[in-house]
């Protein structure tokens, strides 16, 4: 795979970040439970931290990261999660557990890409997050009476 190509993969997981961090303020404005509220805040810092180091690897193979808005998906995420959130901590939760899922499926599919070992090592730590992201709302939401 070329350095195009490597830019071009890593820029989506680059609007991924970018779309969660968007869905994650729109959550974190709606939980009560101060909590969930300080994890979530985390979780999207993750987003930010991946969104800087992600660039900072595609700005040096050349390429151009994406800006910091949203793509069409994401404005249909953010929506969701501002829709599902108005019903307080729960839908926030769920809504982020449906957004993070998606998350942890992209992270997952970007394991087998053909990327030098920097990257997968990059990849693999990011995963790992979203790993952790997805555990911590699950569990939320099955012990939590919100």
């Amino acid at each position: 795979m070329d350095n195009k190509e490597i830019a071009k993969k890593l820029s989506s997981l680059v609007q991924l970040d970018i779309d969660a961090v968007h869905a994650y303020k729109e959550a974190i404005e709606k939980i009560d439970d101060l909590q969930v509220r300080e994890h979530l805040t985390q979780y999207r810092q993750d987003h930010e931290r991946h969104i800087s180091d992600l660039s900072a690897e595609i700005r040096r193979l050349g390429g151009t990261p994406p800006e910091f808005s949203l793509d069409f998906k994401g404005y249909l995420i953010k929506g969701f999660t501002s829709l599902r959130s108005t019903t307080g901590t729960k839908g926030a939760l769920n809504a982020m557990h449906t957004n993070e899922k998606l998350t942890n499926k992209e992270y997952e599919a970007a394991k087998y890409w053909d990327f030098p070992p920097d990257l997968k090592q990059m990849i693999a730590l990011a995963r790992e997050d979203e790993r952790r992201h997805l555990e911590y709302i699950e569990r939320a939401l099955e012990e939590k009476p919100h």
